[in-house]
Formats: C-alpha cells, structure tokens, sequence
C-alpha cells in the first residue's frame, strides 16, 4: 500500500488529519508515504477581469511555504514532490510511477477546488485510487456543530451564539511519527521533481520589499509560529487585540497571522489551543477572546460556502438582490491606482499594490466605495483582493465582499462614511501620509 497526501490549502505536518492517517495505513500495511503539491498552471494565469489570479506577493510567500513544508516532511523520511503542472495531468502519472493506491487530501468544496478534484479522479489510470478526504480547516468541525451546515444562520451572531452554547474545538492532531528510513529516498530518483521554482518561472515579477509593510513575514510553518511567540510571548500584544486591531500603521496592530490561517502553514485549531495556552499562564480578558472571535468568522465564511455553493460567485450574492451594478473599467482604473475622490481608500490601494497586504478596517472601507458608491460589480474587486492578497482565501474574500456588497450575510443595508471613518482610525493622517506622500516612495 503506497500512499499519497495531495497538498492544497494545508500546508504542514502537524494537525493535518490526511497526512497523520496515511502515515498510520501506510506503517501499517508496510507501505510508502509520498507528499505531492501542483503548481497549478491555472492559479498564476489571467481571470475573466485580466488580474493573475496569483500575483507576485502570495506567489512568492507560496514558495517559501512550501520550502518550509518540505523540510518538515523530510524529517519524517516524506519527499514532497512539486510540481507546476495541472493536477489532472500530474497526478496520475504519479499514480502510476509510484504504485499508489490512496490518495489522502483535504476536503475542498468551492467550485474550482472541487472541479479539479473531479478531474484528478476522472482521469486515465485513476479508477482503482482509492481517496480520503478530510475537514481539516475549520476552527468547529461540521460534525460538532449545534446544527446540519445547511441550516447555517443567515447572520453570524447566531451562528456564533448557537456555538459557544455547545462549544467543543477539537485538539489538534498530533504530528505522526517519522517514516522508516527507507521510505522513498528522492534524492536518487532522477524523476522526482523536488525543486522549487522561481517567480520569474511561474510568469511573474520579482517581489521588491517594501519598507513601509505592515507584514514584512516570510511563509511557512515555522515563521508562522516566530509570529505568535512574539505577538503573544515576547510582546503580549494578544492581551490587547481587541484595542489595537483596528489600526493601520506597523506589524503589531494586529496578529497578521490570516496568511498563515489562509494557505494552511497554521491550523485554526492550532492557533485556538495557543490562545488558550495564553489565556491560562498569561491573561484572559475580551482581547484574547476577540482573536478566537475572529476565528469564528473565519469558519462562518467557509460554513457561508458550504451551504450556498456557487452563489457566492454570483452578482446577486447569497440574497440575489438586483442592484444595478455596472462595469466601468475607468472606474476600476481610478479605484486600482488610487485615484479616488478619497485620499483614505486611495492610502489603501497603494497600499495593496506595493505589499500584497491591507488592513481590515481598510478592505472594508475600500469594498464599500467600489460596490456601495460607485455600484460597480463587486466580483471585479474581489478578482482584484484574490490576485494581491497575501492571505486570500475564496471562503473569507468572497464572504466578506458579499458583505460589504449588500449582498451577503448583513442584515443591515450598510455604506460606510468615509471621510468619517478616515478621521476616526487615521486622525493625525500618518497612515495617508505614508502611503500617499511622495517622500515615502520605495
């Protein structure tokens, strides 16, 4: 029996229910592990809105992700194969040099995840793989929910209600014991493809670092636990989320750890377990709670797509409202090159160009101005968040674009004041003046 853990969106070794349960089949029944992740031509090719879908910034904080999840595997005797290949193509030629008779992976439902998942399964040479698939993203799994996930709430404060009456977050599954020896020795195999490529290969620019970034972090596991032991350990930061979250200048206002959360270098169980760690030897008080808060939204978007499927992809969104949206490209320009009647969202969308980041209060803002104000079809701005963002995720990007669309799961038909929320969270303007003053350029 020869196993092999096809690499998404969850990118470690320790709490990935895949990989644990086919290293136990595998040393049970003598067999190999292998570790696999696609490149996916697709992902850094142009949409329907001509942006990449992968720009540069999350491309490059890929690469790093999977270097640092190779190193993990290998010190549990795992290669872990990389290749720039559509799935439907590499996969079962893998199958097929590797004698493997299960696949292990984590359970996607979104349209073009669960597409290629077809696919793969559809090939030639795919009819005897067996494949396992596992819900390891979620902070509550669907099986410890208060209700079946298609009778998800429509508004998130009784989602979060209804949970914390019957909460359970499971421990984090432990990292499995290394492999014998043994277990497929890559660096002898001619066709085993290890090496990562460049972004110039991948079609894309090189990232220039930007010194202004409020999220100078490399990708990986390991960085992402460098993160937390200075937000909570070093700093104690965590004890003050909830007051500083809202900012906008510096690395520190937040915990900056969705990139992490986002390709699956760190586990939400993961990250929850450590909170709690927190609270026990340091303090609990409303901050911390409010990062665990935030992870419940996070769960709520993904729980949003699992009951409602493609229509987060629609114009009408989850409420099918028929606003009249329109499609401008000069608007897009002016919003994109932070040409805007608002120095606010123009900071903003500076801001994104140069670093692949942006705030929360920022995101918001500047998806109301573009969906709410200038009533042009939201899906553009999300295309345009899924190309930069270091932390995409389709769940949480689409979710919350709904959101701020009038389209999604807010009851309340919300436009934000901008010029308010600009002399609120930016007063003494040193957030404008950093991204739009001529002086600060790169």
């Amino acid at each position: 029996m020869n196993n092999l853990v096809w690499f998404r969106n969850d990118l470690r070794s320790s709490d990935h229910p895949g990989l644990s349960a086919a290293c136990e089949s595998a040393q049970q029944n003598n067999g190999n592990v292998l570790g696999l992740y696609c490149l996916d031509p697709r992902h850094f090719a142009r949409d329907q809105y001509g942006f990449r879908r992968t720009e540069r910034f999350r491309a490059q904080f890929l690469l790093q992700t999977l270097s640092d999840l190779q190193r993990q595997l290998a010190s549990l005797n795992i290669p872990l194969l990389i290749v720039h290949e559509h799935p439907e193509v590499a996969i079962p030629g893998v199958v097929n040099n590797y004698g493997i008779s299960d696949i292990y992976l984590q359970q996607e439902w979104t349209r073009d995840e669960q597409r290629v998942r077809d696919s793969v399964m559809a090939a030639a040479g795919m009819t005897t793989v067996r494949a396992h698939a596992f819900y390891g993203q979620f902070l509550l799994h669907p099986e410890d929910l208060p209700f079946p996930p298609q009778q998800l709430p429509g508004v998130f404060t009784a989602f979060r209600k209804a949970c914390e009456q019957q909460w359970n977050v499971r421990p984090p599954v432990p990292r499995p014991s290394p492999m014998p020896a043994p277990n497929w020795q890559p660096a002898t195999q001619a066709d085993c493809p290890l090496t990562l490529p460049t972004l110039t290969q991948l079609g894309l620019s090189e990232c220039i670092p930007d010194t202004r970034s409020a999220f100078p972090f490399c990708g990986g596991g390991a960085a992402a636990q460098q993160r937390i032991q200075h937000y909570f350990w070093e700093t104690e930061n965590l004890a003050r989320y909830k007051h500083t979250r809202d900012g906008l200048v510096g690395s520190d206002y937040s915990s900056k750890l969705s990139p992490w959360l986002a390709n699956g270098s760190l586990s939400a169980r993961q990250l929850y377990w450590q909170i709690k760690e927190f609270e026990r030897d340091v303090k609990a008080n409303e901050d911390t709670y409010w990062l665990v808060f935030e992870l419940m939204w996070r769960d709520y978007f993904k729980y949003v797509s699992l009951k409602h499927g493609d229509r987060i992809f629609q114009l009408g969104g989850i409420l099918e409202k028929d606003y009249p949206w329109q499609n401008d490209p000069d608007e897009l320009a002016r919003w994109i090159n932070g040409d805007t009647q608002y120095d606010f969202v123009n900071a903003n969308m500076h801001e994104i160009a140069a670093t692949g980041w942006m705030s929360n209060r920022g995101r918001q803002n500047v998806a109301s101005y573009f969906a709410r104000e200038r009533q042009q079809d939201w899906r553009i701005g999300a295309a345009y968040f899924e190309s930069l963002l270091l932390d995409y995720d389709v769940h949480s990007n689409y979710g919350n674009w709904m959101y701020n669309s009038g389209v999604g799961n807010d009851p309340r038909d919300r436009r934000f004041d901008i010029e308010r929320q600009a002399s609120i969270y930016d007063k003494d303007r040193r957030y404008r003046d950093l991204w739009l003053a001529s002086a600060a350029a790169p």
